[in-house]
């Protein structure tokens, strides 16, 4: 260790110092106050500085209040978000009753224990506990006592900070796959704010290159800031189609977050939609789909934004790297439903169809020229039912109709229009005779990962379980099976009808 010197003013008296070994050479009173004042202040310093290795040795550290002895209840679900600042008593109260009296578990990054006597005892509803356990890297997601802790809760919330470091800490890691397992099989209730809701939903800004701002993301949609993903992550189905913002109006986010709708649009075709917060507003969704936006004040609002189904093509005009952005189709290429939170979250919108809300304004937005643009607007009204009208129709579902099923997206497909199974392996249960009579083209992800189309009909049928008909008509198959699973047909499972070009690219089978 190296040596250090002290030498006062008198030259009789000095001290030094090698390695914990503190010698003093003394002639005076003064000398010595003197030395013992600034040792004093080298204890405290390397104390400090230990203290501080000690803990970041660590790779987590636990804050617990509340009954030690875990308990178990029945939690009832839900999402609550909030946009940041100051949370909101009322929506936090809701978060907390749906545990319903068991232990709430406090996820972070960064901070300490703010959450546990504030959620414990501040609010005025029963928990058994509340433990706040920070993160301070990745392998905290492999510790056995933060597995356990993720396993007992019946509550569990994610604080503000980095939400890169989230993510960087927790996708694909026990951890979120704990959190999954909780929402799947316990129903527990789940929440966030500011970073905490950035990463809810099933596509989310990971910030990993710093944050994007809205005159950076509509000047350039592809900047190196404007950083989607939607590798799997936290898995909630009411949200697993949505991006969330947060802290909308400090500074204002809306031309970033109509752009990352915009990119996901023209790379993917995929209808993206977003749920937005202003500071200290809050959005409780229950598990019928049914948000509730909470406030106390006029700016405290929450945006639900999506691409406009009344368009025959909602496509971005522009959207080109290094290029401003144009998504505008006469002002309407984006439809927001935005609604002013209250005491009591008597202000909703549904998530279910996206269509309604009780207590909001409609908006128009859209971005020419790199500006965002904003006008009032009437409800919503879908040219083609309950989807976006793009290019590409997804398949959600296994449904022989409804949203989300085959027979949905060949209503919505529009002409030469691509159908597409969103998940491997997704089957179509078809029990009444499907009709194809455009120009589509339809497949699977892949060979190995196929879609399926499950005839289901009764041998009684007098009609092709499958007809392909049409003058003029080219229908492409790709990665797909066809199969008869139900009783032997009268007729054939698939029919192809004069006139109609069929193209077969690859994995494609037919089953009687």
């Amino acid at each position: 260790m190296q040596a250090f010197y002290y030498r006062p003013r008198n030259k009789k008296n000095y001290t030094f110092a090698y390695g914990n070994l503190l010698i003093c050479l003394i002639s005076s009173p003064t000398c010595h106050k003197t030395l013992m004042k600034k040792l004093r202040i080298i204890i405290l310093f390397c104390f400090t500085i230990a203290y501080s290795m000690f803990l970041y040795s660590q790779n987590y550290t636990s804050y617990f209040t509340g009954n030690p002895v875990n308990i178990v209840t029945s939690p009832v679900g839900g999402i609550c978000m909030m946009g940041g600042s100051v949370e909101d008593d009322n929506a936090m109260r809701w978060f907390l009753q749906r545990a319903n009296g068991g232990d709430i578990l406090v996820l972070r990054a960064s901070g300490s224990n703010g959450y546990n006597n504030y959620m414990y005892s501040e609010l005025g509803v029963n928990v058994n506990s509340v433990e706040t356990i920070v993160c301070h890297n990745a392998l905290a997601s492999y510790d056995p006592y933060v597995q356990s802790k993720i396993q007992q809760a019946e509550a569990i919330w994610f604080a503000g900070g980095n939400q890169w470091n989230y993510v960087s800490y927790w996708r694909n890691t026990p951890v979120a796959a704990l959190i999954n397992e909780a929402m799947q099989n316990r129903n527990i209730v789940i929440g966030g704010t500011s970073a905490g809701m950035a990463i809810l939903g099933g596509y989310y800004y990971t910030a990993q290159n710093g944050s994007v701002t809205s005159a950076q993301a509509l000047s350039n949609p592809y900047h190196s800031l404007v950083t989607v993903d939607n590798a799997a992550f936290l898995q909630i189905p009411i949200i697993s189609n949505v991006i969330t913002d947060t802290h909308f109006d400090n500074p204002n986010r809306k031309g970033r977050t109509v752009t990352f709708l915009a990119r996901t649009v023209k790379n993917q075709s995929f209808p993206l939609k977003a749920i937005a917060c202003n500071e200290r507003a809050a959005v409780c969704i229950d598990t019928n789909g049914i948000a509730s936006v909470y406030g106390t004040a006029a700016q405290h609002q929450a945006f639900f934004i999506q691409p406009n189904c009344g368009l025959e093509n909602v496509m971005p005009e522009t959207c080109l790297p290094s290029t401003p952005l144009s998504w505008n189709h006469s002002g309407q290429s984006v439809k927001v439903y935005k609604v002013t939170g209250n005491l009591t979250g008597s202000n909703t919108f549904n998530l279910k169809t996206w269509l309604s809300g009780s207590g909001g304004t409609w908006e128009n937005w859209s971005a020419l020229n790199g500006v965002l643009n904003e006008f009032s607007g009437l409800p919503i009204q879908c040219a083609c039912g309950n989807c976006t009208c793009l290019q590409t129709r997804f398949i959600h579902n296994t449904g022989n109709d409804g949203p989300g099923s085959l027979r949905a997206a060949l209503e919505c497909v529009p002409q030469n229009g691509i159908i597409q199974y969103s998940a491997p392996f997704l089957s179509s249960q078809i029990t009444q005779p499907l009709d194809l009579r455009k120009n589509v083209e339809k497949k699977g992800e892949n060979l190995q990962n196929p879609g399926l189309i499950q005839i289901q009909l009764n041998n009684t049928n007098s009609s092709p379980a499958v007809n392909i008909s049409g003058e003029n008509l080219t229908v492409t198959l790709e990665n797909i099976q066809i199969i008869n699973t139900g009783n032997p047909l009268n007729v054939p499972v698939t029919a192809v009808q004069d006139g109609v070009q069929l193209q077969i690219r690859q994995g494609v089978t037919v089953k009687d």
